[in-house]
This record gives structure tokens, C-alpha cells and sequence, in this order.
């Protein structure tokens, strides 16, 4: 029996990972104390810092862990007082409001309906009228929607509340548009690697500021795996408080080298290093949005979110009249996978990732047989 074909992943995560990623999990393993795993650690700092957008002197910190980003979501809280202001505004938003509440914080959520974003008037009032907060919450890019946080409105915003701790969910926005950590002032943000990274999951990347370890560090109850002091330090002591994945630390190690190196990039934009490398990834995510946005206009179809608001990473697009179930089994049969919508978006949307180190030619090619797969579903329809 002839084994069927994978198709390529376009889904919101995991994304597709390339062959070279896959064949550095299939290294032998090494002591995870040992002077190769400090080397291997020592490997990612740098890109870490690119990827976060760090500023050149900075003082922050960079840290990986081996945990689902929702490790780290927890993580942030346990490193901040009791007051948290929660800005939900989709699934994963919601999800770090609720990691507040089972932690016992005093969290005060602030809703949009899904598909929207909380108005940063409404945002600031309540920073101002019910404050002062410990902690703000907020998910830059949310997967469920495709809704994305524009951070430097938020950053106006949040410096003028600077005894205001900024934690930052970057789970689906990390290399795939800029973070700029210190200039926007944030205090902790945190991503899994499965997304835009394009890695297989189980690690998590942080930054954080140094503000916020030194007042975590005054915290009582900061757990222990979950300890965000012990997850700093313990990778700047290259000493990780537990044996970590050390097939997937491989794997980030090269894929953030690649990224710096513009291994990835278009022919066009080839030579590229460092910081420009970097731009170039973004730059590249941003036409495929805009490509993914104007191929759904053709089919007559439309973007959850509002323009200012699409993500540069993933689209969340509304169904209309299309049967989601049949067209996401008509694009599967031509070779690649969609994702449907997420919780109550399931069957009324679809959404494309379109991340990590997919390339516009490849995405190119997958539109037009998306093309195929509507009309072949429409023609059911019709016929029906």
C-alpha cells in the first residue's frame, strides 16, 4: 500500500518545519550539564535578543524553558502582585485571565467581543480610575482571531502607568513582526516555539525586564518549576533547574542562526545578517498577509478582524457562505491543511498561518489550488 502524502501545514500551529530543523532533533544526546550543552545554550542568546528586538545594551534577560507557552504565561503572574488588569479579547487572552484567577490574583478583565480588541481608552480608564494594577496581561497576537495588538499604541498607553508590570503573550507574533521589548518598555513576554520560530513544540522563549525580576525576587509563593527567577537564572547560569528538551534546543539553536543568517529568505533579499535579517522575515510576513488578504477578497470572502488589526502571521477569515468542513477536506485533498476557527469561531471561519519559513512562492501555490477547492465546494453546492 502506497503511504499517503503529509500535507504541508498551514494551520495556526504547529507550523510546517523544515527538513533541516527535523534532522537536528536527531542528534545524540548530550549531558545536560555538560560543557557541550553550555555551548549549546550559549548558541542562542544573541538571536534570542534580535528576536525581542532587544536594544544594544540592554538589560534585560533572554531565557528558554521547557514548557507549552502556557508554562510561561502562568510564570509571569507568579512574578508580579496581586493586582492584575486582564485585557481579553480572544481565547488565548481569556486563557491568561484565568491562570490569574486559579492563582488567586485580584484580576479585573476587560472583554472585546472575539474578533475585536479592547479600546485603549477603555484601557486606560481603567488603569487610571481602578488602579493602581500590578500587572497588565495582554496577548499581542491573538491566534484564535487573528486580532493584532498594535504595540506601540499600547506602549503610549502603558508608560504612563509605569508601577504597572506589562506582560506580554508573543506566542504567535515572535519572528514573525517586530517586539522591540525595550523601546515599547515591557517587563515580560514569552512565546512557544511552534509558531512563527516554525519549530517543533516544547520550548518556550522569554525576555524579561530587569525591573520586573528584581521586584519578582521580593515575591513570596513563586512555586518552583514554574519560578521565573529560577527559569532566569538558571539559564544565564547555563544550569537548568530540570532536564530540558535537549533535541528542540538543538533545533532553536539553528533555526534562530538561519533567521540571523537570512537562510531563509527570498532570493532577493539574500545577504541580509543580523538586525536586517531579521526586518527582511517581517517584511516578508507582512506580503503574505497582504497576498492572503487580497486572495480572499477575490473569492469574495473577508478578514475577521479590522484592517488596522489583521495579524501579520495568521488570518482568520469569515466563511460566508462557504462550508468550512468541505472546503478544509478539498484543500486537504490537494496537499496541504487549513485550520478551522477556534471555539465559537469553529465552521464560521477559517484560518491560515502563514509563518514561520513558509515562503511566498509556496504560498502562491497553495491560494490557487485553495481556488479549486472553493470552487469545487461551491459548485456542490450549487449543484445540490
Amino acid at each position: 500500500m502506497t503511504k499517503p502524502v503529509r500535507p504541508i501545514l498551514w494551520i495556526p500551529g504547529p507550523t510546517e518545519v523544515r527538513p533541516e530543523i527535523l534532522a537536528e532533533c536527531s542528534r545524540p544526546m548530550i549531558g545536560h550539564r555538560s560543557k557541550a550543552m553550555t555551548v549549546l545554550q550559549e548558541r542562542l542568546d544573541p538571536h534570542l535578543k534580535l528576536a525581542f528586538g532587544l536594544a544594544d545594551g540592554s538589560d534585560a534577560s533572554v531565557a528558554v524553558h521547557t514548557c507549552a507557552g502556557t508554562g510561561l504565561m502562568e510564570s509571569s503572574l507568579l512574578g508580579v502582585g496581586p493586582r492584575v488588569l486582564c485585557v481579553v479579547n480572544g481565547s488565548f487572552s481569556k486563557r491568561f485571565h484565568e491562570i490569574a484567577v486559579a492563582l488567586g490574583k485580584q484580576a479585573v478583565k476587560l472583554s472585546a467581543p472575539m474578533g475585536s480588541q479592547v479600546p485603549f481608552a477603555q484601557i486606560e480608564q481603567a488603569l487610571s480610575q481602578q488602579g493602581p494594577f500590578d500587572a497588565l496581561t495582554i496577548v499581542s497576537n491573538e491566534t484564535s482571531t487573528g486580532v493584532r495588538t498594535p504595540l506601540s499604541e499600547l506602549a503610549a498607553l502603558t508608560r504612563k502607568f509605569r508601577e504597572t508590570m506589562v506582560l506580554v503573550d508573543f506566542v504567535s507574533y515572535i519572528a514573525g513582526a517586530p517586539i522591540d521589548f525595550d523601546e515599547h518598555g515591557f517587563d515580560f513576554g514569552f512565546a512557544g516555539i511552534q509558531k512563527a520560530l516554525a519549530l517543533p513544540p516544547g520550548l518556550t522563549v522569554a525576555c524579561a525586564s530587569r525591573r520586573y525580576l528584581e521586584q519578582a525576587k521580593t515575591r513570596q509563593s513563586r512555586g518552583f518549576y514554574l519560578d521565573p527567577v529560577k527559569v532566569f537564572a538558571g539559564h544565564a547560569e547555563r544550569a537548568t533547574m530540570a532536564t530540558p528538551a535537549i533535541s528542540l534546543y538543538y533545533a532553536l539553536a539553528q533555526e534562530l542562526e538561519d533567521i540571523s543568517a537570512g537562510v531563509t529568505l527570498p532570493a532577493s533579499q539574500k545577504g541580509k545578517t543580523g538586525r536586517a535579517a531579521w526586518q527582511a522575515r517581517f517584511d516578508e510576513h507582512t506580503r503574505m498577509q497582504q497576498v492572503t488578504e487580497a486572495w480572499a477578497a477575490s473569492n469574495g470572502l473577508e478578514l475577521l478582524p479590522a484592517p488596522a488589526l489583521r495579524s501579520t502571521t495568521i488570518s482568520c477569515i469569515q466563511a460566508g457562505d462557504l462550508d468550512v468542513p468541505a472546503f478544509l477536506a478539498a484543500i486537504k485533498a490537494r496537499g496541504h491543511e487549513l485550520g478551522n476557527g477556534y471555539g465559537d469561531l469553529k465552521d464560521k471561519t477559517f484560518r491560515i498561518g502563514h509563518m514561520g519559513d513558509h515562503t511566498e512562492s509556496r504560498l502562491a501555490e497553495m491560494l490557487q489550488l485553495a481556488d479549486d477547492a472553493i470552487a469545487e465546494v461551491r459548485g456542490a453546492r450549487a449543484r445540490s
